[in-house]
């Protein structure tokens, strides 16, 4: 390996890493208007984006992060055509979006970004791990769950298809993604932890009954004001009898005086 070469490589390390540091939860927060990182779960990807912007936002987001992972790992393919260096730069920008220099080193979680590296190394893999979060996810409810659950796998699926090598590079990405989530574990053990909103029938059918009695308690002003405004145009037939009445009197009192 010459200085040349060498030094193109660092550099190539040294890119994937800036390339991993780029936030589009961040950027699209400041487009509108939020603070991701302290808004919902304070963590810059699609999930608390979702929760905290919306769709729109939350697909870009996971777009642009995948794309980093695959850029990253493109990057190392270029350096060296079927060699290691792609799963070097691979490594390095999956580091740079956890540990962002520009943001302190306080990043995201790494699924979209490492889905991406595994997505540009092996397809069929990335799509393995895909099927793996994605059932993990429906049946648990909670994304965090599916996450960890394709973490886990990362190292088994790469021990069976290319060697015990790259079952501990698997096992390595798969700790660090799991230590990122240990928030999430944390609140699954005390039962605190969010389940995603469109699987969540339980949550819906609680919105929609509260929903449902706010329109209650906004209707009821106005039944109100038409039961007195009823009750105004209406009166009761005894007062009107009384009231006949003693004009009656006066009238005959009248009399007697002339």
């Amino acid at each position: 390996m010459t200085d040349s070469v060498s030094w193109l490589m660092i550099a190539g390390v040294i890119v994937s890493y800036l390339l991993g540091n780029i936030s589009p939860a961040t950027i699209m927060g400041r487009i509108y208007g939020v603070d991701i990182r302290k808004a919902g779960s304070g963590n810059p990807g699609t999930t608390n984006t979702l929760r905290e912007i919306g769709p729109k936002a939350a697909a870009v987001t996971l777009l642009i992060d995948i794309l980093k992972g695959v850029a990253g790992a493109a990057i190392g393919y270029a350096l060296s055509p079927g060699g290691l260096w792609m799963y070097v730069c691979g490594t390095a920008v999956f580091l740079g979006h956890i540990w962002p220099v520009f943001y302190r080193f306080k990043g995201g979680k790494g699924i979209a970004t490492g889905f991406g590296v595994m997505l540009f190394i092996d397809w069929r893999l990335a799509l393995c791990l895909l099927i793996t979060a994605g059932v993990g996810a429906f049946i648990s409810k909670r994304m965090s769950i599916g996450s960890v659950a394709a973490a886990v796998a990362v190292p088994i699926l790469f021990g069976i298809t290319r060697g015990p090598g790259f079952a501990v590079w698997g096992a390595a990405i798969g700790l660090i993604i799991i230590w990122r989530h240990r928030g999430n574990i944390q609140r699954i053990i005390r039962h605190e932890e969010p389940k995603i909103s469109f699987l969540d029938k339980d949550n819906k059918s609680k919105k929609e009954k509260s929903r449902d009695s706010s329109a209650d308690v906004k209707s009821a002003p106005a039944t109100e004001d038409m039961n007195t405004i009823s009750y105004t145009d209406d009166p009761d037939p005894s007062d009107q009898a009384a009231d006949e009445g003693n004009e009656v009197s006066r009238k005959d009192k009248n009399r007697d005086d002339k």
